[in-house]
């Protein structure tokens, strides 16, 4: 049985982009040897520091892309 494949458009969510840069850029400069563990602790970071000072990465990346 084969499922018709819809036409949708897809499109990435403003400061997803900026915010996988930073991700990106943080690897290459660590070199981290897992970086899976690595990207959790950086995103929790990242959230800790959006709830302790209201800075919110994703919304200052989205104003970046616009």
């Amino acid at each position: 049985m084969s499922i018709a494949a819809a036409n949708t458009n897809l499109r990435v969510p403003a400061g997803f982009r900026n915010l996988l840069e930073g991700l990106a850029r943080e690897v290459l400069r660590e070199q981290p040897t897992d970086v899976v563990a690595f990207a959790a602790q950086y995103f929790q970071k990242l959230l800790e520091q959006r709830e302790a000072g209201g800075v919110d990465p994703v919304a200052w990346g989205a104003m970046l892309e616009d």
